[in-house]
């Protein structure tokens, strides 16, 4: 998703013998994916038709918070801040409960944002999309509402019309069947409203009236507390003119006479000041706080330059409020969650790091300079564990119950409010991806004090009140902590109370009480850490808590009615399962299990809610059942004992044999390296090559040469316990000193193709040897792409770049196509069948087949539903044929 030239914009393009690739392994089934729709798809939605729609609810409401007061003496809480973020890379293809990899969005800085927009959208996956469940989760339990996108593209990037029209269709009532859905959508799913963005040329007065009609109609309809938000791009005759400010153009959206249209505007991005809009907004009785002028952060983040006299001028009231296009800057620009979070810290805090003081920050002083930080800290028991929503191994009380790498911003933590606030002696603060009590991060803090030197690093800001049975315990893991745990109170929210921590702890994880009974009937606002020991300080935090003791629950329930309702088998050794049980109210979420054959127990996932998919879980061995086991876990982080159900596996399966290699035409002594791609289940292997060095082999990856021109077959047995199976493809090998002639026939041939989606990305640009040049093809798979090699060509090679080798997401890159051969261009013959792709770069070597003509067809061109094909080079490697 990029934005074009001229304002927002989703962007979809970055945005004779058969040979098949045979995949061991992989997802087989369909997955669970959060929702997206094109208009007719959206009108056809019900929470009973989608299967998937369980598993896209949030169940977490929307938290109270609180502004307090201020660290910051520049901040202020009149203006608001609305982030216009790709929480996921992708539209289509994202998963409803997390995913399996450990870098992943988990952003974090929620308390400097007034109102989320999932930004998502394109013409090759879907318009209408609603945001993911953990993103929603994650959202709320910070108190920030969070709102769905509808996105009408540009013409250039796929936009049609018909999808407005769609839209605005109106029963004879005067009601609009798809304001309905969204309303519906919202409910269901429990997001907070939507983001309009109607970008598609066309339009003209009649559907500017219809669509303020439309937003209307969802003003009159939507739930109390919900949002939506219009953007500042077609104006009262239609068009498409982006005004940059609130004017006598695009207001009518806003506001229209006595009816409010919108909740709020987003301001497109060419502007220097917005004094104007501040009194237009006025002048139609409205805020201009509900004014969200925007910049544009997704290609430069803090190198932005950005107007900012003209939002705040120096000693007066805020204009309007902020609106900040793609601050997920800091992940995509990121190659590594350390480099993802320091960018983070220098984004919303600026880069000294300290959120109170930020005039030294130059001229990207950080988010916290303008906004005052808020908490949804309020209520008893407070836990962190210091989760960051991801992780290389998961942790259950200090036992590491996983060793997979796993991210669901669904079990995130609320994060420490300021990043970093360090009064005194400067020391390292950060999270630490290596060391978890519970989930996959802690808090880490090291470095050295001298002399009267001290650190107090003050971390949350809160409201929680103190009863006469109110403690405070810390969990830490260090050799010689020497620390003290610090809180304050409301009515001098600067003056702290600080209490010792000295328990050793020596190489475990160690908790430690504090009683707050003498302070009872007051409210803390602040919990920090302070260190002013004169040595090395060396201490992970893994958990810090502020509960009642008479909230510990006696016996917490375990969770009824746990049921497998699917499973679904491929090769034997992978499941795929849905299960789900009965909500209990007073737990906060659930942690789902496997019993493993010896007893022990791993830990697979955790949500809110009562549903929960298993993906690719892989049999243990020979095993016959597995059971699963679902945990209760209370606020408290109380659990309960576990609730179990079974599967059985199907009999253990023979091995499959299959064999690739990474050329079939090699000149003679030349090395050639076979590679076995047997199904999983093989535990021997027996390889025989007609005419070869070495004749045979039991490696899995032999190197072999060819001393005498000829062709030969190669054989492979794989065999396991239950049988075995063989495969012999004659004539696979071709030894030929033509081999020192093979080129890249292709490179620079007549191509033509069903589609392009620019003219700079015609069939051409996939043949042209410049990997930053693409062809890309628009509307339904399957498409189709024709090269003319001028001759005949003996052809032993072909190497496709897919949409991850230009620079996309992978994605975007091709997951199923063929190749095919002809000498007429008439008759063809399919060389090679792809199902399961996701590399970057494929290269497919085939047994020598002559062609002039090759067609390759795309029938799955993304990892997910987006249709669009991306090919950044199709090499095609032969010599000319006699």
């Amino acid at each position: 998703m990029v934005r074009s030239k001229k304002g927002l914009c989703s962007i979809v393009v970055f945005l004779s013998v058969c040979f098949v690739i045979f995949m061991p392994s992989g997802s087989f089934a369909a997955q669970p994916e959060s929702s997206y729709w094109f208009p007719e798809q959206l009108l056809k939605w019900s929470p009973e038709s989608d299967p998937d729609a369980p598993f896209n609810r949030s169940t977490i409401p929307l938290a109270d918070r609180e502004t307090l007061y201020n660290v910051n003496s520049n901040a202020q809480s009149e203006a608001k801040l609305v982030a216009l973020s790709a929480l996921n890379k992708n539209t289509s293809g994202v998963p409803s409960q997390g995913g399996k990899e450990f870098f992943a969005n988990t952003f974090s800085y929620w308390q400097y944002v007034d109102l989320m927009v999932y930004w998502a959208g394109s013409s090759g996956e879907g318009i209408i999309v609603p945001p993911s469940a953990d993103v929603i989760d994650s959202s709320h339990k910070n108190g920030v509402p969070i709102l769905g996108n509808v996105f009408f593209p540009p013409a250039v990037y796929g936009g049609k019309i018909e999808w407005l029209n769609q839209m605005l269709e109106q029963r004879a009532d005067g009601s609009f069947p798809a304001a309905d859905k969204l309303l519906e959508a919202a409910e269901y799913y429990g997001f907070d409203g939507w983001f309009i963005n109607q970008e598609t040329e066309g339009g003209s007065q009649e559907t500017a009236l219809k669509m303020k009609e439309f937003l209307m109609y969802l003003q009159k309809n939507k739930k109390d507390g919900m949002h939506i938000m219009w953007y500042d791009s077609m104006t009262e005759d239609g068009r498409i003119n982006w005004q940059n400010a609130l004017t006598d153009k695009n207001n009518a959206f806003l506001q229209d006479g006595n009816n409010r249209v919108s909740d709020s505007m987003f301001l497109n991005f060419w502007w220097k000041n917005q004094e104007a809009s501040n009194l237009k907004a006025k002048e139609i009785g409205r805020s201009p706080y509900d004014l969200y002028t925007g910049i544009d952060v997704e290609a430069k983040g803090t190198l932005t330059k950005v107007p900012w006299n003209g939002i705040f001028p120096e000693g007066k009231s805020p204009n309007t409020s902020l609106g900040i296009y793609r601050p997920d800057w800091t992940f995509n620009s990121s190659k590594t969650m350390n480099e993802f979070y320091q960018k983070e810290q220098d984004f919303w805090s600026g880069q000294k790091g300290d959120p109170s003081s930020t005039d030294g920050n130059g001229d990207w002083k950080g988010m916290s300079h303008y906004f005052t930080d808020k908490t949804a800290i309020t209520h008893l028991p407070f836990v962190t564990n210091f989760n960051t929503g991801s992780g290389q191994f998961f942790a259950v009380e200090g036992n590491r119950l996983s060793h997979k790498s796993w991210n669901n911003r669904s079990l995130q933590d609320i994060l420490p409010t300021w990043r970093w606030l360090i009064e005194g002696t400067p020391i390292s603060v950060q999270f630490d991806w290596n060391q978890a009590y519970t989930g996959g991060s802690s808090l880490k803090v090291s470095g050295e004090l001298n002399g009267n030197e001290s650190s107090h690093i003050k971390l949350y800001k809160t409201k929680l009140p103190v009863e006469k049975d109110t403690e405070l315990s810390i969990t830490y893991k260090s050799a010689k902590p020497n620390m003290k745990v610090g809180i304050s109170f409301l009515d001098k929210p600067n003056h702290f109370e600080f209490f010792d921590v000295k328990k050793e702890a020596k190489g475990k994880w160690v908790t430690q009480k504090i009683k707050l009974k003498r302070f009872k009937g007051k409210e803390i606002a602040a919990i920090s850490l302070k260190f002013d020991q004169q040595e090395a300080i060396d201490i992970n935090i893994g958990e810090i808590k502020v509960s009642n003791k008479k909230d510990d629950i006696k016996k917490v329930h375990q969770p009824e009615n746990v049921m497998i309702k699917e499973t679904e088998f491929q090769n034997g050794i992978y499941a795929n399962v849905s299960l789900t049980w009965e909500r209990n109210k007073q737990a906060d979420y659930y942690e789902i299990y496997r019993v493993l054959p010896n007893g022990d127990k791993e830990w697979l996932g955790g949500t809110p809610n009562n549903y929960f998919y298993l993906s690719d879980l892989k049999r243990e061995g020979k095993e016959t059942k597995t059971e699963l086991e679902v945990k209760s876990v209370y606020k408290g982080n109380q659990r309960s004992k576990s609730a179990e159900d079974v599967f059985d596996w199907p009999p253990y399966p023979m091995p499959k044999a299959n064999f690739s290699s990474d050329k079939t035409l090699a000149a003679p002594g030349e090395e050639i390296q076979f590679m076995n791609q047997s199904s999983e289940v093989t535990e021997e292997l027996e390889w025989r090559f007609e005419g070869g060095s070495p004749s045979s082999s039991t490696d899995a990856k032999p190197v072999v040469t060819y001393e005498s021109e000829g062709t030969y077959s190669v054989t492979l047995v794989a065999k396991n316990s239950e049988g075995e199976d063989i495969v012999t493809k004659d004539a696979y090998i071709t030894i030929s000193k033509e081999a020192n002639n093979v080129t890249n026939a292709a490179l620079n041939k007549q191509a033509a193709a069903d589609g392009q989606c620019a003219s700079s990305e015609g069939p051409g640009f996939a043949l042209d040897g410049s990997k930053s040049s693409k062809w890309c093809a628009l509307g339904d798979a399957p498409h189709w792409l024709k090269v003319d090699l001028g001759k005949n060509y003996a052809l032993s090679k072909f190497v496709l770049h897919h949409a991850a080798a230009g620079g996309e997401p992978n994605a975007f890159n091709t997951k199923a196509f063929r190749i095919e051969g002809s000498t007429d261009g008439e008759n063809w013959s399919e060389v090679v069948k792809v199902t399961d792709n996701a590399a970057d770069v494929s290269e497919h070597s085939i047994q020598l087949t002559e062609a002039r003509y090759v067609r390759l067809w795309i029938d799955q061109p993304t990892q997910g539903g987006d249709q669009a094909a991306r090919i950044y080079e199709f090499e095609v490697f032969g010599y000319p044929a006699p």
